[in-house]
Order: C-alpha cells, then sequence, then structure tokens
C-alpha cells in the first residue's frame, strides 16, 4: 500500500527480492499539472507493467473494500506512504500483520510530513524507521531504524530521494529478520512523540519576524512544493533559494526591510539574522537568479508590507 514516489524504491525492492505481490493499494488517479489531466501515479505504472492487480479505494474503510482485500489475502501487508489511516478490519487480514516504512526516527515526527517538518525544525539526524502498524497515526511498535545527517545542502528532494532508497533497503532487512523472528518489537516512548501535519499551502508565506535560520529552513523544506512567497511593491514574489546569516541587526529597522542588493544576493533583515535571497520568481516570470533581476530590485522597501 503506497501512494506518491517515495514509496516507489519499497515496491520495486519487493518485486526485485521475488516476493509474490497479491495487490497493490493506492490513492485513486488524481488530476495533475495546470490543465488538470488525470494520470497514473509511478506506483500504479510500475504495478501494471510487473503484472499485479491495483486496487484504488477512495476510502478504504468504507464501500465493501475491508472485504474485497480479505478476499484477496496476504501473510503480510506493507504500507509506506498510502495516505490513509488503516482500521482494524484491514489489519486483521495479514496472517503476520502490517510492516510500515516511516521517514523519520519514531516517536518523532509521526504524521504526514516528517521529511518537511525535519527541515524546518533544524534536526541535524533524521532517518527511516520500520513498524509494525496499528490504528494509530504511526504509533505501532518499531522493528529496525536507520540514521543519515541533514545538511544545510540537503532540501526536500535530496532528502526525499535519499530516505525513499534507504526505507526500500530498511525494508528488505526487516523482512527477512521478521520471517526468521531475528527482531523484538520495540514500543514507542509516547512521551517523546512529536508530529508532522499536513503541509498546508499558505504556511509558505515568509514571515520576517521569525529567525533567518528559520526562514532558510522553510525555504528549504518547501521547494518546490508548496513553495515560499513574499510581495514586494505588491507583487507576489517567490523564494526558491536562499542563505542566512546570525550576523546582528540594527532593531532600529523593520524586520522584511531589504538591507542590500548585491550581484548574486537580497540580503533581508529578519528577526534575528539576515536572509541571503539568491534565487526568486515573481508572478508570471520564469525563476531567476539575483543576477539577472537585481536591478530592477530596489533597497529599503520592507518585503510582504504592500
Amino acid at each position: 500500500m503506497g501512494t506518491p514516489d517515495f514509496a516507489l524504491p519499497c515496491l520495486e525492492a519487493l518485486i526485485e527480492s521475488g516476493y509474490n505481490i497479491n495487490a497493490v493499494i493506492t490513492q485513486p488517479d488524481r488530476p495533475k499539472g495546470r490543465h488538470n489531466v488525470i494520470e497514473f501515479s509511478n506506483i500504479k505504472k510500475t504495478a501494471i507493467k510487473n503484472n499485479i492487480p491495483v486496487l484504488q479505494p477512495e476510502k478504504i474503510r468504507k464501500d465493501n473494500w475491508p472485504q474485497r482485500i480479505s478476499e484477496i489475502g496476504c501473510d503480510l501487508a506493507v504500507t509506506c506512504a498510502f495516505g490513509q489511516i488503516l482500521p482494524k478490519s484491514i489489519l486483521e487480514i495479514p496472517k503476520y500483520g502490517t510492516i510500515n516504512v516511516h521517514a523519520s526516527l519514531l516517536p518523532k515526527f509521526r504524521g504526514a510530513s516528517p521529511m518537511q517538518r525535519a527541515i524546518i525544525e533544524g534536526e541535524e539526524i533524521t532517518g527511516v524507521t520500520t513498524m509494525l502498524t496499528d490504528v494509530g497515526m504511526d504509533t505501532g511498535d518499531m522493528l529496525l531504524k536507520k540514521e543519515t545527517n541533514i545538511t544545510k545542502e540537503d532540501d526536500i528532494c535530496s532528502l526525499h530521494d535519499r530516505l525513499s532508497i534507504m526505507g526500500s533497503n530498511l525494508l528488505i532487512d526487516t523482512i527477512k529478520l521478521y520471517e526468521q523472528d531475528k527482531i523484538v518489537p520495540v514500543k514507542q516512548d509516547d512521551s517523546l512523540a512529536t508530529y508532522a501535519p499536513m503541509i498546508k499551502k499558505e504556511e509558505g508565506k515568509l514571515d520576517f519576524n521569525q529567525d533567518a535560520l528559520r526562514l532558510f529552513n522553510v525555504i528549504r523544506a518547501f521547494n518546490p512544493w508548496p513553495g515560499t512567497y513574499t510581495s514586494y511593491c505588491g507583487k507576489t514574489m517567490k523564494i526558491t533559494k536562499a542563505e542566512y546569516s546570525d550576523d546582528v541587526n540594527d532593531s532600529s529597522i523593520a524586520n522584511g526591510t531589504i538591507l542590500n542588493i548585491e550581484k548574486d544576493k537580497m540580503a533581508v533583515k529578519c528577526e534575528s539574522g539576515i536572509l541571503y535571497i539568491t534565487e526568486l520568481q515573481f508572478e508570471d516570470r520564469k525563476r531567476m537568479q539575483l543576477c539577472q533581476c537585481g536591478h530592477n530590485l530596489t533597497c529599503g522597501i520592507t518585503l510582504g508590507g504592500c
């Protein structure tokens, strides 16, 4: 059970390892792009290519889906970013339970957006966890974990790709050890749990009353989606790349003020530190580096204030 591209390496690893996959269960096809064209997910395309039946419940707990899935049956179910919480009626179907691949070091960042939240919160280490799925949201007993560093060069794309491969390798290791009864499930400490709620588009609006490091992290976490933005002289300005410093600011200058514009970066005052915008995009314009548009920008403007 999986839907986005993050889950694709897990499906591919199961196929390559020779497991008999009775079905792939994924979310219904959705319209994509500017023209709202219905397109199959890569999960569905891979299943079809490998002659694996595909099921696409709108809501897996309703419309007779538990019975239909029960009729297919399986020894073990695997979930990775499926997008729906599984009811007890589904979890009781696999003979040996359901293993979930989650993109955080549980119990940190339970929920829908663990990778983005880890970057935003300035985590230096994250990873993947395999766990036994229960009726809660990422609350089941943990099986295996693998860590990786989050560097300042990472954004959501690089972290996503790295964790997806790590997750697929950890999944196969988990299943092999699980088959041999060599894993002792470990209960999560709920007192240490943090949550990673679904990303909302409005979270991309930059608030320069925050620290420069925080904004730098938000930009990395939200590029390409939902993107980060502010306004410049009444026009929406998307921020796609930035740097930051901890330099001390003049407290008499309003947060969000453009302090300086150089060939390759624009310095903006934050509550603490300075955000250096290096790549941006105005509405109805192509993305561009500062050297391509800096001559059209003016110091002293307060971003977001128009």
